[in-house]
């Protein structure tokens, strides 16, 4: 009997951390009240894939964890419960700030969700994105009502107005439109700005609208409501910026008395809206001041005749101050501003620098001086003395991270950074630099020791010598330079002591730009990755000529070169990864030439990777200023399991990019369904189908069983429900149907019935009636029912068997729905009748309890008294 030969096994790597990242170059931050905490002390902002929520100290106090996207939006509830956060690829989720949980989610955009704002209640939420479309969703019902259609490029801005109806957007198509939400269609657009509109804001009891554009000019637009949907936009005037370039964000507290804005530049502008008391009072002081200054002007001939009242106007500057300007310590990306009691304003910025600063200042103050108040970035801690460290350099700092913790080690100054190693030991790092220098650093001190001047051209590669007394260097200057470790007198120490230096000992001059150079593990070749494609192979001790590896279209940035083979009870392997600008990690076997796994994680290109000497930890950096941690598990891959997996996922994903479906009837225009179809709509309409299979196959049993019953002498025994009906507790099978529907999710409900066939319709309509009759789900299943109704109701209408079913429908729908009105208007009648009781016995107890505290101190100072007495 032949014996198999063992599979070659291979492990899995999974996402352990991401570290080296405060707050993605991408989203917005937010003031946010958790656990019903004070209001300004928490700050929100997005973190790649996650939302870091922090305290003013500048700790972060919850993580609220997403999903594989990046996260691109925030915005607060107005009652600080919820969060809602949008993501590149269009989905938006509701967490909640109680529990750091998500139970909500919609997916309605095709690309990222680029603004989003609550209405005043928090019971609908509106959110625009780059595929130019504005979604109004119902939280309450957690689902979709519908999609704005109009502008022609991103949105930029969304705003409920609160008395009204009525939605107002903004968007690079440098127009602003407003929509009437009761019929779902644009009744007014704005086209005062020549180019992007970039933010704007509600001022004076949304009277007023505020706009800012690519210019240094704040738009002011004053709001005249003459109907429910006529209004007029006449431009009150402008303010003007000191920065030059557009608006990059721009804000306002929440009663529209603050306004902060800012550029592409390291200034934040705050304004102060004047309310009209103290507007009349400033146009008073300014008409008397013209008065005196006229009379002066005509001197005595004023006495003869007498002066005219001076005309003062009244501009937008009298109306609109200037309050001061805050400096931050880098470019700002976002601001948030809150106003809180006493005057005190808190605004919080993120910066493009990775970092978030808040500060506060007082608003009545003449000249109000912004104070920070915290700063929240890469912090310093204590080396570790586990040596389990992290190397990561840029263009202007390199940090050292503890693996185990992900906190940083030592950050230290250096130039521009391209590539790095440690020295052996641990004690010491190298830096090759894109002026072709070579830094040394020492980690106990953090302190430069040497800066070599190795090459005159950018310093590309290094790489450590197999017997570890050396590293060789290879540079756009076409020359590859080996070095060797030494150890020399530290003439500036005045003790002594040595430090590490590097001794220039040999030069391969070539003719071409060199981008990668490695040794072989035996130290006995040299490759090394030239600009014209090619990787030439020489001999270490000689350096002479040894082979030309070709067949790259591109030059080649990085290589490795493996041990030989070897028997297969040594731990090394011939596994190899790589990183690309497709933002993954792959695997690969280089003895079959196949993949084995792919990594996901990173939004940006991974310029760079390097693996633990053990093999148990992969450390990638990526052009979205993210580290990311993997670590290898005792979890077996499978290949033909993975493949198959991967054709299941592309096969889903292309289902769910197929032709979006339509509602019969309806045309294209500004109105449109909120849902799109996906992957988790179709699944939720295939188990809807399947159930309705189900449910078609055990009544057609049922009938032939009670049909054998008539015929036949002997009791016949009912035939076997379907397993499936038996693992969920042998319930029904119209039951079945029910619950596979209230499965569904909420937001996908719409979009799941719409891509069901419609032969599955009439049972399903005659499963709702018998629902209705019975008072199961009565709420959800009208839902179902009308939307039915609404897109079928061509073919049901002409179906002569179906009217019969309407018609009970209608009545039973009816019937049911007002039975359940009158028990909510009885039990709200009960719960205000039990409000007012609990009320009139607090007020009682409360004046109990005063007077027996009044008697209390009545008997305190009688005491008192006679104890002065008896001295006395």
């Amino acid at each position: 009997m032949p014996v198999m030969g063992l599979t070659k096994q291979y492990l899995r790597y999974v996402a352990s951390a991401v570290f080296g990242v405060i707050g993605s170059q991408k989203a917005n931050i937010a003031y946010v009240t958790l656990r019903g905490g004070e209001k300004g002390r928490y700050v929100a902002w997005l973190h790649v894939n996650k939302c870091h929520l922090g305290r003013r100290k500048g700790e972060k106090v919850l993580i609220l964890q997403g999903q594989k996207h990046e996260v691109t939006f925030l915005c607060a509830s107005p009652d600080g419960i919820h969060l809602a956060v949008g993501y590149e690829d269009g989905a938006v989720r509701i967490f909640s700030l109680l529990n750091g949980e998500s139970n909500v989610s919609f997916n309605g955009h095709k690309t990222a969700v680029s603004a989003m704002h609550y209405d005043s209640l928090g019971a609908r939420l509106v959110t625009g994105s780059r595929d130019t479309d504005v979604i109004v969703w119902d939280i309450i019902n957690e689902c979709g009502l519908y999609r704005l259609r109009g502008h022609k490029d991103v949105i930029t801005e969304a705003l409920f107005l609160k008395d009204k109806n009525i939605l107002v957007t903004s968007s690079k198509d440098s127009f602003v439109k407003w929509w009437d939400l009761d019929t779902q269609h644009c009744f007014k657009t704005m086209v005062g700005h020549r180019s992007e509109v970039w933010g704007m804001v509600l001022l004076n009891q949304e009277n007023r609208l505020l706009t800012g554009s690519a210019d240094s000019e704040l738009r002011a637009w004053d709001i005249d409501y003459l109907q429910e949907r006529i209004l007029s936009c006449k431009k009150a005037g402008s303010i003007l910026r000191e920065a030059r370039d557009r608006v990059v964000s721009l804000t306002a507290d929440a009663k529209a008395r603050v306004i902060a804005c800012h550029g592409n530049d390291l200034v934040l502008e705050i304004f102060t809206v004047l309310s009209e008391e103290e507007v009349q009072k400033k146009m008073t002081k300014k008409t008397k001041k013209a008065k005196k200054k006229a009379t002066k002007a005509q001197g005595e001939a004023a006495e003869e005749e007498p002066a005219e009242e001076p005309l003062v106007e009244r501009t937008l500057k009298d109306e609109i101050l200037r309050l001061t300007n805050i400096k931050a310590s880098a470019k700002i990306r976002w601001v948030d501003c809150l106003s809180c009691v006493g005057g005190e304003l808190k605004v919080a910025l993120l910066l493009q620098n990775n970092t978030v600063e808040t500060y506060s200042l007082k608003t009545s103050d003449k000249t109000p001086t912004a104070n920070k108040t915290s700063r929240l970035t890469l912090a310093d801690t204590a080396p570790t003395s586990d040596n389990l460290a992290v190397l990561s350099a840029s263009g202007d700092t390199v940090k050292v991270w503890n693996r185990s913790t992900l906190q940083v080690i030592r950050t230290m100054a250096c130039e521009y950074a391209l590539c790095s190693l440690f020295v052996p030991g641990d004690r010491q790092i190298i830096l090759g630099t894109k002026s072709g220098k070579l830094q040394i650093f020492e980690l106990a001190s953090g302190s430069l020791l040497e800066t070599v001047d190795a090459h005159s051209g950018a310093l590309w590669s290094l790489c450590l010598a197999p017997d570890q007394r050396g590293i060789v260097t290879g540079s756009a200057d076409k020359k590859v330079k080996f070095w060797e470790f030494e150890l020399i007198k530290d003439e500036g120490s005045g003790s002594g002591q040595k430090r590490l230096t590097l001794n220039h000992t040999r030069t391969l001059q070539l003719e071409e730009d060199i981008l990668c150079v490695k040794f072989s593990p035996d130290n006995r070749l040299l490759a090394v990755s030239l600009l014209d494609c090619t990787v030439k192979v020489f001999y270490t001790d000689t350096l002479k000529f040894f082979l030309s590896l070709y067949g790259h279209k591109l030059p080649v940035l990085c290589l490795d070169i493996s041990h030989r083979h070897v028997p297969p009870v040594s731990p090394k392997t011939h596994l190899f990864f790589t990183a690309g600008k497709d933002k993954k990690i792959k695997q690969w076997d280089a003895d079959k030439f196949q993949l084995v796994q792919t990594l996901e994680g990173h939004h940006r290109e991974v310029w760079c990777l390097t693996i633990s000497p053990n093999g148990d930890h992969i450390v990638s950096a990526s052009h979205d200023k993210s580290l990311r941690l993997w670590e290898r598990t005792r979890e077996p891959i499978i290949l033909e399991e993975e493949r198959e997996m991967a054709r299941e996922a592309e096969f889903e994903e292309d289902m769910a990019k197929g032709d979006a479906p339509v509602v019969p009837g309806e045309t294209e225009g500004e109105a449109a369904p909120a849902g799109k179809k996906t992957v988790e709509t179709v699944k939720a309409a295939e188990r809807i189908m399947e159930a309705l299979e189900i449910y078609r196959e055990e009544s057609r049993k049922m009938e032939e069983h009670k049909y054998a019953c008539q015929n036949a002498a002997n009791k016949i025994p009912p035939p076997k429900p379907n397993p499936i009906l038996v693992a969920f507790g042998n319930v029904s099978p119209s039951q079945y149907v029910l619950d596979v529907i209230k499965k569904v999710r909420s937001s996908e409900l719409e979009v799941s019935l719409l891509v069901l066939p419609f032969p599955y319709v009439p049972e399903l309509l005659r499963l709702f009636n018998s629902y209705i009759h019975q008072g199961l789900e009565v709420e959800l299943v009208c839902r179902c029912l009308f939307f039915l109704l609404k897109i079928h109701f061509g073919q049901i209408s002409s179906n002569q068997m179906m009217l019969s079913v309407i018609d009970e429908l209608r009545t039973n729908t009816v019937t049911k729905v007002r039975e359940i009105r009158d028990v909510m208007g009885f039990n709200s009648a009960a719960l205000q009748f039990l409000q007012r009781e609990i009320e009139s016995k607090e007020d009682v107890m409360f004046f109990a309890d005063a007077t027996g505290q009044l008697e209390e101190k009545k008997r305190k100072r009688r005491r008192r008294e006679r104890a002065i007495l008896t001295i006395a």
